[in-house]
């Protein structure tokens, strides 16, 4: 969501938070001050954090707001599956932008990386992060940052090559036939939808491998499977799955339910569940899993 506004010379010399109030009586004073903290406030196509800025006229102010938690997500020991000087694998929550968007800078996983770094005193130099791999917000699980020079190439190099394995473990709407699998298509972004789409020509080749893990019914079918990623186009398990009939359990964009039963679903049911690489430095074959999250365990409901 985004409210844009222009000042007026009337609102020369007035505060930023107390304009943005005046202009959205849904939102109080205190609350829009953690919008603009968390860097939600645009001046002129700049990010502005400081809600006591003064107003010039014609300057273009934009607010956006997205669905996540104004209190700035932080990494604890929990999310830190592995560390040393060159690497760190992180099994990132549910909900939790990976890089910076228009609606926040402060609580997406890449600064609150930096805010985590900067309390290790062994590092004696200038933080220098690399963002080799991305996750979408709602995605849950292992995520792999270089946070060395001479670790950045490598662990880019791996992962756009796909020398790195990446596994997924999904909830979907019914049960894929045969029980293995897989789903090749070119996909492309259409722009009218916003949604990625398999086209017979001008896309890109996207392959994802699946195997059944189990099939349940409560009430209805539903399966657990594991996915391995060939390639790794944007929206690409969410694509292949939904039009094979069997979306994923909450990714109502691709046409996923949101509700089964009683059950409510916040979020679309993916987790990065395990990554293989080689170390950057020492070419070592390193392995990350994490355990999926109780929300999408049936067996946990």
């Amino acid at each position: 969501m985004v409210n844009r506004y222009v000042c007026a010379a009337d609102d020369v010399g007035r505060r930023l938070d107390q304009f943005l109030a005046e202009h959205s009586p849904d939102l109080s004073r205190t609350l829009i001050r953690k919008i603009i903290d968390i860097g939600g406030v645009q001046i002129d196509g700049r990010r502005v954090r400081k809600a006591g800025t003064t107003l010039s006229e014609g300057w273009r102010i934009e607010m956006h707001r997205d669905r996540g938690a104004l209190e700035p997500f932080r990494i604890t020991d929990d999310h830190v599956l592995f560390q040393d000087n060159y690497l760190i694998v992180l099994n990132k929550p549910a909900g939790i932008e990976t890089q910076p968007t228009p609606a926040r800078y402060k609580g997406t996983l890449f600064e609150a990386l930096q805010v985590w770094l900067k309390r290790d005193r062994r590092f004696g130099r200038r933080l220098e992060i690399g963002m080799a791999q991305r996750l979408d917000r709602d995605t849950s699980g292992v995520i792999a940052f270089s946070i060395h020079p001479q670790a950045h190439k490598s662990l880019t190099g791996q992962l756009q090559s796909r020398s790195a394995k990446k596994s997924y473990l999904a909830l979907i709407e019914g049960r894929p036939e045969p029980e293995t699998g897989s789903y090749v298509s070119s996909l492309i972004r259409d722009r009218y939808s916003n949604r990625v789409k398999s086209v017979d020509w001008g896309g890109k080749k996207a392959i994802t491998n699946y195997r059944v893990v189990k099939t349940i019914e409560i009430p209805t079918q539903i399966s657990l499977i594991e996915l391995d990623l060939i390639t790794g186009r944007t929206h690409q398990i969410r694509a292949h799955l939904s039009e094979a009939g069997h979306p994923l359990l909450g990714d109502i964009r691709y046409g996923g339910c949101s509700r089964l039963g009683d059950r409510q679903f916040s979020r679309h049911c993916l987790h990065s569940h395990r990554l293989e690489l080689s170390h950057p430095l020492s070419a070592k074959v390193v392995s990350f899993s994490a355990k999926m999250p109780e929300e999408m365990d049936p067996d946990r409901w």
